[in-house]
């Protein structure tokens, strides 16, 4: 399954590499690709080991809000 999130307060290089890192963690994910001028998050996953709740909750986790 591939999602797109809006991540509001993503400004800057590092906050791209906390993001993908937190993402990747999750069991399941495939691919993560994130646009920081559009503050844009795609990812793909298997959603039968994961849910979308849980990969908004781990970027949530680290500050971050979605739009």
């Amino acid at each position: 399954m591939k999602s797109v999130l809006r991540v509001g307060n993503i400004c800057s290089v590092n906050d791209v590499n906390k993001v993908r890192n937190v993402v990747s963690q999750n069991e399941g994910v495939v691919a993560c690709y994130i646009n920081k001028e559009n503050k844009i998050v795609e990812i793909i996953y298997d959603n039968y080991l994961l849910k979308l709740d849980d990969i908004i909750e781990s970027i949530e986790s680290l500050g971050y809000f979605i739009e």
